[in-house]
């Protein structure tokens, strides 16, 4: 293999992670008539443990998505009465995201459609090999996590 093949698996690799990405964000759209974050929310809010909510700050890292994406995503959520934002009760200043009655609803009508979306998605894929594609996605994104280029960043930053 050469230097050029060896620099194309990676490029093609990521670019199909992108297109992977974008194709799951449409068809949950198309499909389920939800953004992939409002699903998202309404997911982890669904958790055993959250039923008191999760702060702001915690659902972000957990979702790996930026504040004002989520802030956005919370607006309109809020505004379709499945998600409230209540005081903090160990601090004032603090928010936590609750999933209301409303949205607890919501989500479990959802279930049986969520269960056939995965279904669908996942039509190729033999139960090992779903294993197999979680443990890869899970080191793929740990990795990406650590990704840091430390000195030489902060030496193009500066040039």
């Amino acid at each position: 293999m050469d230097a050029n093949e060896n620099r194309s698996i990676p490029n093609t690799l990521f670019f199909r992670l992108f297109q992977t990405g974008n194709v799951l964000q449409r068809q949950v759209q198309n499909e389920m008539g939800i953004s992939t974050v409002q699903w998202a929310v309404l997911g982890a809010l669904s958790r055993a443990g959250f039923e008191e909510g999760i702060s702001f700050n915690q659902l972000t890292e957990y979702l790996f998505v930026s504040r004002q994406s989520l802030d956005g995503v919370l607006k309109r959520m809020e505004r379709d009465n499945h998600v409230l934002r209540v005081p903090h009760p160990d601090d004032g200043r603090a928010r936590l995201v609750r999933l209301t009655d409303q949205g607890r609803e919501y989500w479990d009508a959802l279930q049986d459609r969520i269960y056939q979306f995965y279904q669908q998605g996942l039509q190729g894929f033999s139960f090992d090999d779903s294993v197999n594609f979680l443990h890869y996605l899970n080191k793929f994104k740990n990795d990406l996590a650590r990704i840091s280029f430390g000195e030489e960043k902060q030496a193009r930053l500066e040039d």
